[in-house]
């Protein structure tokens, strides 16, 4: 926080920000649609800087890249020399190298056509936020952001730049399950939900240390990791441990998002976009299991219960439970299977309920079925068709950085799904029940679960909250 090129990065970065009243910051070439910042035509290839870039972002790089609609022109990470960076380093080796995306933008903003982030979830809002800024095309992986008040300032930005491709990294809003929910939504066939039952019961990496740890571990840290970097904006600075870094990090409320952060953007991506769910009025934990005393990670097992009030003609109100934990499987019930029996939902997916119907789907880009052949039978011919063949999603994101094609998962769309994730993680650490005020966009009966729906980031990095 100290060098130089950051105090810099920081005072242009809030200079710009006055001279727009705090709203919109973009140069003129800021869509490579019309312009690139290296004078590409809408046809050439998008540059781009990669934020993050081991494990899953290891696996966003080569599937960007190998789209063969973009070139890597920057790679950044906070380890350099882990095992883990080491195979985007080897594939790229003409790319420039950083441990700090703020000292990036100095170097070579004018050569980044858009920006993917793939680090823990609370560094996601300030590098995005950062890239967004400076007009650069931003695909952030998922959940978009750590809290309830960094999504509504990514949503408040995208909307004020509609040029701007933004895209959150939720692969199977560009699969299958896309295109089939949005034709049978458009099509009638998906109408009066009132239930919907998402799951995900496979072990997570805290379970069994999660609910006795007492205090942040210490390790020995290796060299050349920028942990002052890795702490980001975050309000609260811990010693480096391989608890956080490189992959235990989604464990602990005050980085990651747990089980529900991390799978809920698989799951209920679709339900909650076509059946325009909206935000939530009250989010209770109707149960939690294995809970940390000290209030430092994510209970073992929960049920979460949101309530969605109802949207209008053929979206009445809607209750959402979620599952996770082994020991906490949820059912498809026998009134809706073909042999009238209950079955137990092993896989991660979602069962939708309506008046005399059910739905039931996997995650990701898993098409939905009709969970009764009987009914499948009588409504297979009248099913709305929907394409087969798209653009996966990083090719949909480059293709909309080139103006060809529009993003699946814009942060309108998103941020909002986001949201909904942040209430649901209070309601997983506080227990109880949380009051919501769409209006007022504030948790009414419970002040310190309120508090984290937009807590102060730290010293030295409030002007990624001012623009």
């Amino acid at each position: 926080m100290n060098h130089s090129s950051s105090q810099e990065t920081r005072r242009s970065f809030i200079k710009k920000s006055a001279i727009f009243g705090g709203l919109t910051i973009l140069p003129a070439n800021f869509v490579l649609g019309q312009n690139s910042s290296n004078g590409n035509a809408p046809s050439g290839k998008v540059n781009v800087a990669c934020i993050g870039i081991g494990n899953k972002g290891a696996g966003n790089i080569q599937m960007l890249h190998s789209s063969g609609h973009c070139n890597i022109v920057a790679l950044c990470d906070i380890d350099l020399k882990g095992r883990h960076t080491q195979g985007a380093l080897k594939k790229f080796p003409k790319a420039k190298r950083f441990t700090d995306f703020r000292k990036m933008f100095d170097a070579m903003a004018d050569e980044i056509d858009a920006v993917i982030v793939s680090t823990p979830d609370h560094a996601h809002f300030a590098a995005t936020m950062h890239a967004m800024t400076l007009g650069k095309h931003v695909y952030t992986e998922k959940p978009l952001t750590h809290t309830f008040g960094q999504a509504q300032r990514l949503m408040d930005m995208a909307a004020n730049n509609p040029k701007l491709a933004t895209q959150m990294g939720n692969q199977g809003h560009s699969g299958a399950n896309y295109f089939q929910f949005k034709a049978w939504s458009e099509g009638n066939v998906m109408k009066d939900i009132t239930r919907v039952a998402a799951h995900m019961n496979k072990p997570r990496r805290w379970h069994g240390w999660g609910k006795v740890v007492s205090e942040y571990p210490k390790d020995d840290m290796p060299e050349d990791i920028n942990w002052e970097q890795w702490i980001d904006s975050a309000n609260h600075v811990h010693p480096f441990s391989k608890r956080l870094h490189p992959q235990e990090w989604r464990s602990w409320y005050n980085y990651g998002s747990g089980c529900f952060g991390d799978w809920g953007p698989h799951i209920l991506d679709t339900a909650h976009r076509f059946l325009k769910l909206g935000l939530p009025h009250t989010v209770t934990a109707v149960m939690r299991k294995g809970v940390n005393k000290s209030d430092l990670v994510y209970p073992e097992e929960t049920t979460i219960k949101f309530e969605f009030a109802k949207r209008g003609p053929g979206l009445p109100a809607c209750v959402v439970d979620w599952y996770d934990g082994t020991g906490n499987v949820p059912v498809l019930e026998g009134k809706y299977t073909t042999d009238g029996k209950d079955k137990l939902l092993k896989s991660p997916g979602k069962v939708l309920y309506g008046k005399d119907i059910a739905f039931q789907g996997g995650s990701h880009s898993s098409p939905l079925r009709i969970t009764s052949r009987e009914k499948f039978m009588a409504m297979r011919e009248s099913l709305p068709k929907f394409p087969g063949k798209n653009s996966h999603h990083y090719a949909n994101f480059l293709l909309a950085c080139k103006g060809e094609e529009e993003t699946r998962s814009p942060f309108a769309v998103s941020g909002l799904l986001t949201q909904v994730f942040t209430i649901g993680v209070l309601a997983q650490r506080f227990g109880g029940e949380l009051k919501f005020d769409g209006s007022s966009k504030m948790i009414t009966n419970n002040k310190a679960a309120n508090a984290l729906l937009d807590p102060a980031p730290r010293k030295g990095w409030e002007q990624y909250y001012k623009v």
